[in-house]
């Protein structure tokens, strides 16, 4: 699992920062995260492929989340995109988005599926063989959805001596990487557990941007590997936060730690602040294993 951060600044798209998007690679599938102004630039900075993205992932209607997506849309026609394209957002957007193709008649060469979220419950909008995604109902200024991403347990390691040893048959492999037992010609009984090895254990991530301070996320995200949580303030600006429903930085650290998560990465900065460690320094006031998320870095989860 890995997660590249094309942007993770508030607001407006500046020089030398951008708003937010970001790439999550499970199992050799890419998830797009938000996708604000400029997310296609950094895709190519980044050097990651446009036709791997098949799931993008809007988090709420404000354009520091998804203005970038129109032209992420638009240039996967020019490129002769043919593959299949599902976004998943709030209610809207797929009049928003299907409003500007019509007016520039630059229909798409693919299918585009639009899967629009009203629920104020957590709930499960894919599913497939090796990952699940739900959603983590935010409080926002606008209807605002995180999303936790979860790994499947994965199959069982086979234990080649192993089952060499027995004389198991090939024909039997892929049940016992299934946790299947396996029963010998003369009735003997061979346990799953002599004949493999545990799998690496499945890893979880959470996206939590926009949002105010909100403990009733943390039975949903418990015992994540990593959470991304805003943190567009810092505690001396703890009033803007509130009135803008958005988090600090020691807010975001302690629901890391009521959470129990393992790693929290910080973002969605204001840009009044100079410089970023003092976010990384107030949330370590709550909460140890803090990074700092800022354009272009990745982090092997």
């Amino acid at each position: 699992m890995k997660l590249t951060i094309l942007g993770c600044y508030a607001a407006t798209p500046r020089t030398l920062t951008n708003p937010t998007a970001q790439v999550l690679e499970i199992r050799n599938r890419l998830f797009l995260i938000d996708c604000g102004e400029g997310t296609q630039v950094q895709l190519r900075k980044n050097k990651i492929k446009f036709s791997k993205i098949n799931h993008i992932f809007i988090s709420h209607l404000h354009g520091d989340h998804l203005y970038g997506l129109i032209g992420t849309i638009s240039t996967f026609s020019l490129l002769g995109r043919t593959t299949d394209l599902h976004i998943y957002g709030p209610k809207g957007i797929k009049e928003l988005i299907l409003l500007q193709l019509k007016l520039t008649e630059s229909w798409t060469t693919y299918s585009l599926f639009f899967h629009e979220l009203e629920s104020k419950e957590s709930e499960v909008i894919f599913e497939d063989a090796k990952v699940i995604v739900k959603t983590i109902p935010l409080k926002h200024r606008v209807y605002t959805n995180g999303y936790l991403f979860q790994e499947k347990p994965a199959e069982r390691k086979l234990n080649v001596e192993a089952v060499q040893y027995y004389n198991v048959h090939v024909a039997y492999y892929q049940k016992i990487k299934n946790g299947g037992n396996v029963t010998l010609d003369d009735g003997t009984v061979i346990e799953n557990e002599k004949l493999t090895f545990d799998p690496e254990p499945a890893k979880s991530y959470a996206f939590c941007s926009d949002t105010v301070y909100n403990e009733e996320v943390i039975p949903i995200i418990a015992n994540t590997d990593v959470l991304y949580h805003e943190s567009t303030f810092l505690d001396s600006e703890a009033r803007l936060a509130e009135k803008t429903l958005h988090s600090t930085a020691r807010e975001a650290a302690t629901i890391a730690l009521k959470a129990n998560v393992k790693q929290l990465i910080l973002g969605h900065y204001s840009t009044r602040y100079d410089g970023l460690e003092p976010f990384k320094k107030e949330a370590e006031q709550v909460f140890p294993n803090v990074l700092l998320a800022d354009d272009g870095l990745s982090f092997d989860l």
